[in-house]
This record gives C-alpha cells, sequence and structure tokens, in this order.
C-alpha cells in the first residue's frame, strides 16, 4: 500500500451532459505528444474525476430541455440543448436529487433495500405515486413549514445581531429553491391541480366530491343558547390576515416581490398560485369560485401535465439510469471511516465518439500518460461500459400489425460490440479491466433469465472471446430492475365532473382515472459489478466482513466465489426473485461465464441473505469452455506494477532480488503473510520466474491453486551491483 496507494479508479465511458467538458475536448490534439502534462491531468481530474455521488451531481449538472410548440400546444423534452432557439424559450430542468422522478427512484431502492422483498411481492405502487400531483404538493407543505419556521426565527431575532445574518443566508436559500420553479409552468401545474381541488372539494376529506353546496360559516349561539352555524361575514373571508400572528403577512410581500423580481413574464395568476401555495390564505376559501371555469381549467391542467409527464419520463429515462447506476456503484462502498475510496472518472461522451480512429489516439495518449508510469496515484484499473446493444433473436415476420405490441429496436444511445471491441484492444496494453452490460430491458434482467438462460449473452459475447484482450472484458448480467415493467403504472388522479347541485366531484368513471406508464426502469449491471469491485480493493472493507485481513494489502487477490464469500461480501441491491432453477444454474457452472449476479435464498452464520450476491466473477479469457476468474488478472496486474517499481524498469539484478529467498525480498514479504483474505499470495499460490537472456525476457509464472497464469517483461540488462 505505500508503493500503490489505489487498485480501484475506474472509468465511466458513458456521456452525462453533453454542455460540461468532456475527456477528448480536455486532452485535444496529441499529434507528436507522447504523454500529457501534470498540469493537464490535475485539470482533467477537477473537471471529471468524482469521488462521491453528490461530487458527481454536482460536477456534471444533468439537464433536461422542454420547450413548447405553439403549432400543437405540446412540450417537447430533449437530452441535448435545442439549437437555433432563443435560450428565453428554453427551460433546463435539473435532473438531481430534489427532482421527483430521481426521488422517487431512490426512494424505491431504499425501500427495497430495507425490506428485502421480491419484486413479485414489492407494493411498487406505493411509492410510484410520488410524482403525481399530490405527493409533489405534500413535499411543498413540508417546505412552506419550514420556510415558515425559519421566516419566524428571522423576525425574532433584532436587527444588527450577527445570528440574524446566518438565518437569512437559511432563508436565502430557502427561497432560491422554491423560486426556481417561477419561470418553469410545467413545475407549477401539480400546484395548480392540487389548488383548484382544495378550492372545489373543500370540507370534503376524500376529496370525492359532495352533493351540497359549501358555505364558509362561523359557529355562534342563538338567543336561546342553541349552536347554530351561520355565513361568516364577507369581509372576514377576503380579509388578507391569517390565525396566527404577523409571519404569513411577511411571508406573502417576500414571495410576491421575490415572484415579480425573478419571473421573465409576470402573470398574476402563477403569482397568486405561488402565494397560495406557500402562504395558505382563508381568502382561497371563499365559496364564490366559477366552479364551470375551475373545474375545465383542472381536467385541462390534469390531462396536460399526464401527457407531458409521460413524455418527460420516456425522455429523461435513460439519462436517468445512468444516474442511479452511478449511484449505485458509489452504494457498494457502504463504509463509514473511509479508507481507499473508489473513484470515479467520467468520460463525460459517447463511447462511439471515443473508439472513432481520429479520437482514439487521445484516450491512449491519457492512458500512457496515468497508466505507464511508476507513479500510480491517477492510474485507471477498471472501466464500465453499460448499454451494450442486445438485439433479440429472428421476429416472425408480421404483414401488418391487428393490435399494438412492443417495440423491439434498440435503444438510440446503445453502445456496439464493435465500439466496445476497439476500446478493449485499446486498453489492454494498459490493462484495465472494463465491465460491460447489456441493454436494460425485459430481456436482461434476473426473471428473464431465470426462464431462459444465460445461452444468448455467451453466444453474443462469442466475438470477444480468444483475443489478446479477453481476460479485460468482463460481462456482466443480469441488469437490475428498479421497476418491472408490468408495475410501472402511476395513477395521477381522476378528473373532475360538476353534480346535479352545481358542486365540483371526482369521476368515478374508469376512462376519467389519469395514468401514466413509466415502461420499466434498469440498471445496467456493470455498475454494480464496477462498484463491488472496486469497494472490496480497500481492506477496511473487507475488515468489515473478515477479521483475518491484512491493512496493508489490497483486494486484488479476493476471490468473491471461494467459500462463503460471496454472502459476506453482498451488494446493496435486495433481492430481485426466488433464484434461478437448477438446470440455470448447472448450465452457469459449466460455463463459469461472465460476472453473474445471484438472487438466491443464503444464510451465513445463521443470518438470512436478503441481498444480491455475487454468483461468478469471470472474465472472457480461458478456452471457450471455461473461464478464468477476474482476480487473477487483477493480482498479475498488480505484481507486474510492484516488480516495475522495485526493479526500476525491470532491471535484471532487481528481478533476480524481488525474488530471492532473501527475508526482505518482496516475493518472502507475500510468502510470509498467505494467512489474509487478502493476501497477494495465498496458500496454494506460488509466483516464480525464469529469464531468457537470450530475448531479453523474463517470464514469470503466477500459480493460483494449481492453475498457472504466465506474465511477460522486458528486462533491462545492468552492471551495477546491488548494495
Amino acid at each position: 500500500m505505500e508503493i500503490i496507494e489505489q487498485t480501484n479508479r475506474t472509468i465511466l465511458f458513458e456521456e452525462i451532459n453533453p454542455e460540461k467538458l468532456d475527456l477528448l475536448t480536455m486532452v485535444g490534439d496529441t499529434k507528436g505528444v507522447e504523454s500529457l502534462s501534470d498540469e493537464k491531468i490535475k485539470e482533467i481530474n477537477e473537471a471529471l474525476l468524482v469521488k462521491s455521488f453528490d461530487e458527481f451531481l454536482d460536477k456534471f449538472s444533468p439537464v433536461i430541455y422542454s420547450f413548447y410548440n405553439a403549432a400543437n400546444q405540446k412540450v417537447l423534452y430533449t437530452l441535448k440543448k435545442p439549437e437555433n432557439i432563443m435560450d428565453n424559450c428554453i427551460t433546463e430542468i435539473p435532473i438531481n436529487k430534489q427532482n421527483d422522478f430521481v426521488k422517487m427512484l431512490i426512494t424505491l431502492i431504499d425501500a427495497k433495500s430495507a425490506q428485502g422483498t421480491a419484486n413479485v411481492d414489492f407494493k411498487f405502487e406505493n411509492l410510484l405515486d410520488m410524482i403525481s400531483p399530490k405527493k409533489v404538493m405534500d413535499d411543498i407543505r413540508q417546505s412552506r413549514k419550514e420556510i415558515r419556521y425559519v421566516y419566524n426565527q428571522y423576525e425574532a431575532i433584532e436587527e444588527g445581531d450577527p445570528q440574524k445574518l446566518d438565518v437569512g443566508d437559511k432563508l436565502n436559500y430557502m427561497f432560491e429553491e422554491a423560486s426556481q420553479n417561477y419561470n418553469n409552468i410545467m413545475a407549477m401545474l401539480p400546484l395548480a391541480i392540487e389548488d383548484i381541488k382544495t378550492r372545489l372539494l373543500l370540507g370534503n376529506g376524500d376529496q370525492k366530491g359532495s352533493n351540497e353546496l359549501l358555505q364558509i360559516g362561523v359557529l355562534s349561539m342563538g338567543e336561546n343558547g342553541e349552536l347554530k352555524i351561520i355565513e361568516a361575514p364577507k369581509s372576514e373571508t377576503t380579509a388578507l390576515t391569517v390565525l396566527d400572528d404577523k409571519a404569513n403577512t411577511g411571508l406573502i410581500s417576500a414571495f410576491e416581490e421575490d415572484y415579480e423580481a425573478v419571473s421573465d413574464i409576470s402573470s398574476g395568476y402563477v403569482k397568486s398560485l405561488v402565494v397560495r401555495t406557500f402562504c395558505p390564505l382563508p381568502s382561497t376559501m371563499q365559496s364564490e369560485v366559477d366552479v364551470s371555469t375551475e373545474v375545465q381549467n383542472y381536467n385541462t391542467y390534469l390531462e396536460f401535465y399526464k401527457n407531458a409527464k409521460d413524455d418527460f419520463v420516456k425522455t429523461v429515462k435513460p439519462l436517468v439510469e445512468k444516474i442511479i447506476g452511478v449511484k449505485m456503484f458509489f452504494d457498494q462502498y457502504a463504509l463509514k471511516n473511509k479508507g481507499m475510496q473508489p473513484t470515479l472518472l467520467v468520460t463525460n461522451t459517447k463511447l462511439e465518439m471515443i473508439v472513432k480512429s481520429s479520437n482514439i489516439s487521445r484516450l491512449d495518449t491519457f492512458l500512457n500518460t496515468v497508466n505507464a508510469k511508476n507513479d500510480f496515484t491517477n492510474t485507471v484499473w477498471f472501466g464500465i461500459v453499460p448499454e451494450v446493444s442486445m438485439e433479440l433473436g429472428a421476429k416472425v415476420k408480421i404483414s401488418r400489425e391487428r393490435f399494438k405490441g412492443n417495440e423491439h429496436s434498440s435503444r438510440n444511445d446503445a453502445n456496439t460490440m464493435e465500439s466496445l471491441a476497439i476500446l478493449l484492444n485499446a486498453v489492454k496494453e494498459y490493462k484495465i479491466q472494463i465491465f460491460f452490460s447489456f441493454e436494460g430491458k425485459e430481456e436482461t434482467t434476473f426473471s428473464h433469465i431465470a426462464t431462459a438462460g444465460i445461452d444468448r449473452f455467451i453466444d453474443k459475447c462469442s466475438a470477444l472471446v480468444r483475443q489478446d484482450y479477453s481476460e479485460y472484458a468482463i460481462p456482466c448480467i443480469p441488469n437490475f430492475t428498479i421497476i418491472p415493467k408490468d408495475k410501472s403504472g402511476v395513477i395521477l388522479d381522476n378528473k373532475m365532473t360538476i353534480n346535479g347541485v352545481g358542486a365540483a366531484e371526482l369521476s368515478k368513471e374508469k376512462e376519467d382515472l389519469m395514468k401514466l406508464w413509466i415502461e420499466g426502469v434498469y440498471i445496467g449491471s456493470s455498475y454494480i459489478a464496477a462498484g463491488l469491485v472496486a469497494a472490496w480493493q480497500c481492506p477496511y472493507f473487507l475488515k468489515e466482513s473478515f477479521k483475518n485481513t491484512n491493512k496493508d494489502y489490497p483486494g486484488v487477490r479476493f476471490d468473491i466465489e471461494s467459500g462463503d464469500n460471496a454472502l459476506r461480501t453482498t451488494t446493496t441491491m435486495a433481492k430481485e426473485i426466488s433464484g434461478f432453477t437448477n438446470n440455470i444454474k448447472n448450465a452457469i457452472n459449466r460455463k463459469n461465464f461472465g460476472f453473474i449476479f445471484s438472487s438466491e435464498n443464503a444464510q451465513v452464520q445463521g443470518k438470512d441473505i436478503k441481498k444480491i450476491t455475487v454468483y461468478k466473477a469471470r472474465s472472457l479469457a480461458g478456452d471457450g469452455d471455461e473461464f478464468d476468474s477476474i482476480y487473477k488478472t487483477t493480482v498479475s496486474t498488480y505484481i507486474e506494477r510492484i516488480l516495475r517499481f522495485s526493479s526500476n524498469d525491470f532491471k535484471q539484478d532487481n528481478i533476480v532480488w524481488f525474488f530471492s529467498k532473501n527475508p526482505s525480498s518482496q516475493k518472502s514479504i507475500w510468502l510470509s503473510a498467505k494467512s489474509y483474505i487478502n493476501s497477494i499470495i495465498q496458500e496454494g499460490d506460488d509466483i516464480n520466474y525464469a529469464i531468457d537472456d537470450k530475448n531479453g525476457l523474463c517470464q514469470i509464472d503466477i500459480t493460483f491453486n494449481g492453475n498457472v497464469k504466465n506474465l511477460e517483461v522486458a528486462i533491462t540488462k545492468n552492471t551495477a551491483a546491488r548494495a
């Protein structure tokens, strides 16, 4: 650990925000350039390297753009900023933890993880309505409670007190968050929908309407002592005062002033809506409203919101799946006291752009700078390539579509096998192990593999087998299901009607139920696989599950398939299915193919395992009938880098010393520490060398439980004797 401080830096080959800097742009023209300067690497790290999910969101600020088409009265969404459209006609929607769709998915993942419930039993509908207007309004109510609380604190502190300035800063931040949606009518629609419901259906707790007209009144006693509710005087219902204190009056003025200052195009209705939302007034509870107009507005808003939200979800889903994938990468390192914390370098450009003949040299120059030196601070060990195209088998040709069916086309942003192969060929020299996963769809989930097996994946990867780069190719299956396709319906609300006495009520008709379908959300297993492998590189992470961990060694030799290691070192993801059938498991064990996750019932030390575990951790290296464990490549890379450093770039006499029986030699030190879970050389392992003087090569044989892996390095002749 003193020589190589980290063995888990990972590079993500994905585009997150095209408006931000990317690796190709920052590296620039590399003609005649062998290596980048230290200043350039520092600049790249500052822009593209992240150590946490929050830092990732901060640096890349994922957004989606919306604009309106007046010709068809529709809102349009796009992941790339539209060109030739004026900026004031484009709305940027931040896709962060405050976004209702992202918030819903994170909450859903946390709930599933806490319960450990399989998909078939999990109540998805209880959380999916988080993007409905009602739930959006619940969040607003919590926000306005907090704003009111802080505003009261602010008002109570006397002028000149430094504490008032601190509270003012906090209040400014809260107003800033609230004001972000002033110019986003789409964000205001849920508020308008719930505002109308509150005013029209006031007094009906179930909000199903009533056959009696509502008149706000006050309780009084008659001359004979009888209780009466009489209609409240008009002057009382229109007063802009609230029951508690002056706080609301001050907040009303503050929000009105803020809206006028921030809004591009001021609207009296929207301003009143903002005030009513954050400062509820008695005047909002008046019975004299134009019911017909309000009901028409409500239904228009709700239908427009449903259609727009439907388009929004379909557009943003690929981006959100990437974002959640990054979160899952970091979540695997669930350690409070950070040690060798995984880091992620985001290329922020598409794979197909990187592997173009005109660009691949830029990647080569960057990797030559960080991976071909004896300074291992910025060395990249792993890579992630999600969304590799997974074409379906031959379909039966249909002359005409009688009924609406599924569209089986690949996603536009899917990576091709050809691009992946070019990348693997480029990174093999720099010994980067690439975790790749296939398109997120039903055909790549646990449920599908439990019935169909893994033969299709093996066939798909056949072109990558028996290649020089095969040991650096790690296919990851299955993908993780966040929301199953058949359980992805979101009920927004019911349309409103006017009953026989002119009062508004929610419709009970089936066709008036506003519902949209998310059509499933899936996370590429490459994110979780790379995240878990990066996590167990840290000895402090391993120490959480294994007492016999040596803090001086990384987890390069940790074999997840050995003993009960997989049951102790689980993912953070909840189980999805009851498990694979014995036939499927037998087929997997015969091939030992890929980095395969398992959703099985199991116990370790008397405790039920409720998380998804690793079943196999293999690369595509092997004879085609059985594949090698990924740790063999990691160990080989680690030993080569330690040897290069210790031998001063493979000087012959230093190599001889490295493998000597002297107690101070590196081999002797490793052999004396075989008993740890993360020992570099473990029981049954060995490491030997042979120098080929004629060809100037050193052949290193690394034995793993009887299986030998060969490593070859070019030696440097020298005559200086070791002191």
